[in-house]
């Protein structure tokens, strides 16, 4: 019996879409092969993320049969234990059949294979291991990243924007010159003459079009054949047409009505130039806009120094194991997740938390691939590898954030799709119209407010509007530790009323340590607090965890005769004395005397804090207190999220008394406490009446929380759990993180909204002057030449104001 298929996500990079309108027909292209469940194409990433059981090949095979094209990516394995031909072949044969790749070369005498496709390097090394040979990835010179892939695109627009502009600047004087300066017009006519002049413009125009200018008819007529017109098919349009009317003019103007034998091959080569400038610009912008998977991914070394039976060498970061023993030597980066097994160090882990300072670590610490080591050496032991380590959980989530489509992208595919062929049926119109109504000679009047209209109402700004903001907004909030696991919580964020918080390691650190110690009269901190401590060793319990803690660095007393009572506190003899730590009631049991310092314990439980006592062969001898204290960016946090009219709430499974006590110190609006995981969704669920609302937890027991709020935030320090169940991740676990998130949250909601209504407004604004609606009135029309230039300004426009997002800062 076959197994059945099972369903991956494949992501394909695409070239040659110029507008919303290629998004959506290679959307469409992908969605119709067989075992496509869900497809979604990014414009701005110039990528596709396809769901289903669709082999790769028939994924590109489309993409290709509609007119874009799939770049094949280029990967060198190192292949070892290869002694013939058969050997090549049969390696060869176990590549080829590795779904996704399309061209397999070996290589006996390196010992090594190039492969190109779309693929994931561990398929590649899995199916050579499986025929009996061994591999390792190599750096493949051939490999061209996004990066290098735009930069290479850019480089050739601007070799063909020169070759357009210095063919244009003669036929634009030529003809322009001569409209402008009557002087210069008679002294072409004295000259070269007309049609000297004509025909050295037919000349430079025809190099333009079918030089720089050919990529438009390359594309825009075999689109517009299929009915499926896109932007290459309006400027091919539009630029031809004034081309073949011009054409027509000077060799053959019998043809054509008297009064109507005019040229506008200026129009035509202007077209082409100004509209190569916008794609320039527009390349640029799309390259900076999208440079933050790019930044996550170069943090990530490509060699480990492996420890193994007493030798160190060095391999690809792609062979490291779980328990592998790794060398970090200073100023390295951490090639994988792991935890430190010797030696202690300093870490930035800055580019991945946000956090500024750099972290201590010693022995049994986590470390984080991709941060820096700065001054010790370290040997860590490797625990999460590959697609599991923590920068690539983050680049995946940046990825499907920047590849996603918001709720409002939803509105301009819907209206992208018919804009084109709605264009050129306006442009049939107006041509129509003005060639039956128009004053003469209206022929050329036609053709020229017909090519205006075609090219006034390109879409590239309608299309770009939304995915440019995602692509800057997301990766701005990578920078700043948040990662927002889905396009969708960038727009849900913005409208969040209400946050509600966990308290236990949200607002707090989660742990317990000691916050206060108040000797008896005749007794000091420095000689009691090792005793306390030595006692307290001898427990499990986060209390007293919290005051050996405290007594780091001081020499702790032998003890004997270690005693603990669940719920009551501890006992042991120390030298010649019994010393006992507990709560009041254990006090009390023992006949000690607490009444001097219960005015100071109940203060100390009025602040959240939990007071217990000592006593020393029965005498009190110090009031302590244990509380899980707020984290020091908590309040700073709190008050931006006030600042920005939020209702703050606090649901937390501790007791009243604390949690009361901590809101009223943050300010926090409503408290909700001694709640159960059910009884946390129960509350949210009643908050949601109120507004739509935002939660932020970091344990599993958060995970239903987070799952049931309109968005969850969850801690990047918490567990696993409430990382999956979240929409939002502030990396770091700091809480200013939050308030970074739902303020880049609403200045990029904000940014799609300015770039959608410049699109929409240019568009409904010049479309009717294109078409020449004011002329009978004002006499105005719009030249083919302004309004190329006007719409490659409002792409450039678009892609500026996303970028600006980038400079967004933190509130904390």
């Amino acid at each position: 019996m076959t197994a059945p298929l099972r369903e991956t996500t494949v992501a394909l990079p695409i070239t040659g879409m110029t507008c919303a309108s290629c998004a959506g027909r290679v959307e469409r292209a992908l969605k119709a092969v067989p075992g496509v469940r869900a497809a979604a194409v990014n414009l701005a990433t110039e990528t596709a993320e396809i769901t289903g059981i669709a082999p790769p090949d028939a994924l590109i095979g489309a993409v290709e049969k509609a007119g874009y094209h799939v770049p094949a990516v280029s990967q060198e394995l190192s292949i070892e234990g290869m002694t013939c031909a058969s050997c090549v072949a049969r390696v060869e044969r176990a590549l080829k059949a590795v779904p996704g790749v399309t061209l397999a070369n070996v290589n006996l005498a390196t010992e090594t294979a190039r492969v190109e496709g779309t693929v994931d390097p561990a398929a590649l090394l899995q199916a050579v291991k499986a025929v009996g040979y061994e591999a390792h990835i190599a750096a493949s010179a051939n490999a061209e990243t996004p990066t290098e892939r735009r930069e290479r695109e850019a480089e050739g627009l601007t070799r063909n924007l020169i070759l357009a502009a210095v063919l244009t600047l003669p036929v634009f004087v030529l003809e322009m010159g001569a409209h402008l300066v009557p002087a210069f017009h008679h002294f072409i006519l004295g000259t070269i003459g007309q049609g000297a002049s004509w025909l050295i413009q037919f000349l430079l125009t025809t190099l333009v079009l079918a030089g720089p200018g050919r990529r438009f008819f390359v594309k825009g007529i075999p689109a517009l054949l299929k009915g499926a017109p896109d932007m290459s098919s309006l400027v091919a349009i539009g630029s031809g047409a004034a081309w073949a009317y011009s054409t027509l003019a000077t060799f053959l103007p019998g043809l054509l009505p008297p009064g109507s034998v005019v040229v506008y091959f200026e129009a035509a080569a202007v077209i082409v130039t100004l509209i190569l400038l916008g794609r320039l610009l527009e390349a640029r912008a799309k390259g900076r806009s999208s440079k933050a998977i790019e930044r996550l991914v170069g943090l990530q070394p490509a060699i480990a120094h492996l420890r193994r039976e007493a030798q160190v060498r060095d391999v690809p970061v792609a062979e490291v194991r779980p328990g592998d023993l790794l060398e970090l030597r200073p100023g390295e980066r951490v090639p994988v997740d792991g935890k430190v097994a010797e030696g202690s160090s300093w870490i930035d882990e800055s580019m991945v938390t946000g956090e500024p300072l750099p972290v201590e670590k010693h022995a049994g610490d986590r470390v984080i691939g991709g941060t820096v080591n700065q001054t010790g050496a370290l040997v860590m032991e490797a625990v999460s590898v590959g697609a599991d380590t923590m920068l690539s959980r983050i680049i995946r989530m940046v990825e499907a954030a920047q590849g996603g489509k918001l709720p409002i992208q939803a509105l301009v595919d819907k209206v992208t799709l018919w804009f084109v062929p709605a264009v050129m049926g306006l442009a049939v119109a107006t041509f129509l119209v003005w060639l039956v109504f128009g004053p003469a000679p209206s022929l050329p009047m036609a053709l020229v407010n017909a090519v205006a209209v075609l090219i006034i109402a390109c879409p590239c700004a309608m299309g770009l509007a939304t995915p440019v903001s995602i692509l800057v907004g997301t990766g701005r909030g990578a920078e700043l530790g948040v990662l927002f696991r889905k396009g969708e919580a960038l727009q849900a964020l913005q409208g969040v009323q209400i946050v509600a918080f966990d308290k236990t390691g949200t607002l707090t650190e989660g742990k317990p340590v000691l916050t206060s110690f108040q000797p008896a009269p005749g007794e000091t901190r420095e000689a009691l607090l090792p005793v306390l401590a030595a006692v307290e060793a001898q427990s499990e319990h986060p209390v007293a965890r919290a005051i050996v803690a405290a007594a780091a660095g001081m020499t702790l007393p032998k003890v004997d005769g270690f005693l603990a009572k669940p719920g009551h506190g501890v006992s042991a003899r120390v030298g010649a004395a019994e010393i006992a730590l507990g709560s009041a009631r254990e006090m009390g049991n023992r006949g000690v005397d607490i009444a001097a310092f219960l005015p100071e314990a109940e203060r100390l439980a009025d602040r959240g804090e939990s007071p217990l006592y000592a006593a020393r062969d029965g005498k009190l001898v110090a009031l302590l207190a244990v509380a899980d204290t707020v984290k020091a960016t908590t309040p700073a946090a709190i008050a931006a999220m006030k600042a920005m009219g939020l209702k703050l709430a606090m649901i937390s499974g501790d007791n009243a008394r604390t949690a009361k006590a901590i809101a009223r110190d943050l300010g926090i609006d409503e408290v909700v406490a001694e709640v159960t995981p059910e009884g946390k969704v129960e509350v949210i669920r009643k908050l949601k009446a109120e507004g739509k609302l935002a939660f932020a937890g970091d344990g599993i027991n958060d995970a239903p929380a987070l799952a049931e709020a309109d968005v969850g935030i969850a801690m990047g320090t918490g567990t696993d759990i409430a990382i999956e169940a979240a929409d939002v991740v502030l990396v770091s676990g700091r809480l200013p993180a939050l308030a970074d998130a739902i303020g880049l949250s609403r200045a990029t909601m904000r940014n799609i909204k300015q770039n959608l209504f410049w699109a929409f407004a240019y568009n409904a604004a010049l479309i009717p002057v294109a078409a020449g609606v004011l002329y009978p009135t004002f006499g105005i029309l719009l030249s083919p030449v302004l309004a190329a230039g006007a719409m490659a300004m409002s792409s450039v426009f678009v892609l500026t104001n996303a970028l600006r997002l980038k400079r967004y800062g933190t509130r904390a």
